[in-house]
């Protein structure tokens, strides 16, 4: 007797794989059932979709990216599933990914992919990628929230788009991929080591979450983006330094200032690979540790934005924030006393 199939939920949210010709550019419009269409199906998969967006995704929203986390829990609460695919742009899932992630409880798997070339192109890659996400789907467990693109397997946290236009779109510069697929086959290679998953956050107004900036170092920059950042009301910023996580004394100043006033400051760095680390002085992560930044390992600027963002969402006390970030990111606390602030004391 035929084993029963796989039941696997489609979730189509745009992107590049739903994008068709609008008479000056891309942009996506075709339903999740037209984009599922292009792909074969593998053997012994049934296949559902949910139209939740159809946008283009760097106008995504903070607010719909809690929807998408949301509407996967409402999916697998339906016991008959075996896996989710999300299909997305390809600028911004980097960020769906990793928040979902953080949230993803479930040993079934979440499957983002998307596409470089447009819906109904001759040389498309949307319709191979949709059919190994689909596959590894049905396939994997317990390996978290996942991506796949150009025959790898890739975990969400630490992967970001390294190309803008190849097929091979997306890596981790800071380490391998999970596994590849190939020949209908998913090989995993190593399983991505994950922090115990957030709760997911209650439902907030579109116009009450946080606010969250950045602001990137560079030659003769000040911090007068960042004081700015400060006086919009940002709850939480993101500062992209250079190499190891190194910016200026009057970076580390301002920085100071921010945090005395309740903002969360999570420090990165604009160099591809490579942790955030302490190593320089004179306005290094050193002195921006010191003052009360949360050095975010690996993670790059979109990624440390989100997990900034679950931070705040997770607590309104600006100490209970910073150690939820440094509880997501894997840095540890500092070894002296903090303030109710999160600032050394």
């Amino acid at each position: 007797m035929e084993a029963q199939a796989r039941r696997i939920v489609v979730i189509s949210t745009g992107g590049t794989i739903a994008s068709r010709w609008q008479g000056t550019g891309f942009a996506a419009d075709a339903p999740g059932r037209e984009v599922l269409a292009t792909a074969s199906i593998p053997h012994g998969i049934a296949s559902e979709v949910i139209d939740l967006f159809n946008v283009n995704s760097p106008r995504l929203t903070s607010a719909q990216q809690l929807t998408l986390l949301r509407t996967v829990r409402e999916v697998f609460a339906d016991p008959g599933v075996d896996g989710i695919v999300v299909t997305h742009g390809t600028d911004t899932l980097e960020e769906s990914a990793y928040l979902l992630d953080l949230h993803h409880d479930d040993p079934r798997p979440v499957v983002f992919t998307g596409a470089q070339k447009p819906l109904g192109a001759e040389d498309g890659d949307g319709p191979g990628n949709l059919y190994d996400a689909l596959l590894t789907a049905a396939t994997v467990r317990d390996l978290g929230v996942l991506v796949v693109f150009d025959g790898k397997v890739h975990a969400a946290r630490g992967t970001v788009k390294t190309q803008t236009l190849a097929a091979d779109a997306f890596a981790d510069p800071s380490g391998p991929p999970v596994g590849k697929v190939g020949f209908g086959k998913v090989s995993i290679l190593h399983r991505p080591a994950r922090p115990e998953p957030l709760p997911v956050p209650a439902a907030v107004p579109t116009g009450s979450l946080p606010r969250i900036d950045m602001v990137m170092h560079h030659v003769d920059a000040d911090p007068l983006f960042l004081e700015t950042a400060v006086e919009a009301g940002a709850e939480g910023i993101v500062l992209v330094a250079t190499g190891a996580g190194n910016a200026t004394p009057e970076f580390v100043a301002a920085v100071t200032a921010a945090i005395e006033r309740g903002v969360v400051v999570a420090l990165t760095t604009r160099v591809q690979g490579g942790p955030v680390t302490e190593i320089y002085t004179h306005g290094g992560a050193v002195d921006l540790a010191a003052a009360g930044a949360v050095l975010t390992g690996t993670l790059r600027a979109g990624q440390a934005r989100t997990a900034l963002l679950a931070a705040l969402l997770s607590a309104g006390d600006p100490g209970v924030r910073t150690a939820q970030l440094r509880r997501i990111v894997g840095e540890p606390a500092p070894a002296v006393t903090s303030d109710a602030t999160g600032r050394a004391a």
